[in-house]
């Protein structure tokens, strides 16, 4: 059985007897990298904490109403939510 390679190293049989699929596997290679970036960053819960961080420290130097603050907090609770739900739904 062949075993299965990580990444872009060393090629296989099929790369010898096709050479042409050798740039097809490198886009395919870069984009799964690309969507795996992608998903990070799109889980990544801190930067909605500090975006509430930051909020609330304007909200305390009166740089932004009582108003916009419950707005826009109620926006980013919802984003950590949704984060959140997302991670414990794909684990």
């Amino acid at each position: 059985m062949p075993e299965k390679r990580e990444g872009m190293g060393g090629f296989g049989l099929i790369d010898l007897l096709c050479p042409f699929l050798i740039p097809v596997r490198g886009i395919v290679w870069a984009g799964d990298k690309l969507k795996e970036a992608a998903g990070a960053e799109l889980t990544d819960d801190s930067k909605v904490q500090e975006e509430l961080l930051e909020l609330q420290m304007r909200f305390e130097m009166d740089e932004i109403t009582e108003e916009e603050y419950g707005n826009r907090e109620a926006k980013l609770m919802e984003k950590l939510e949704a984060i959140r739900k997302y991670k414990e739904e794909n684990r």
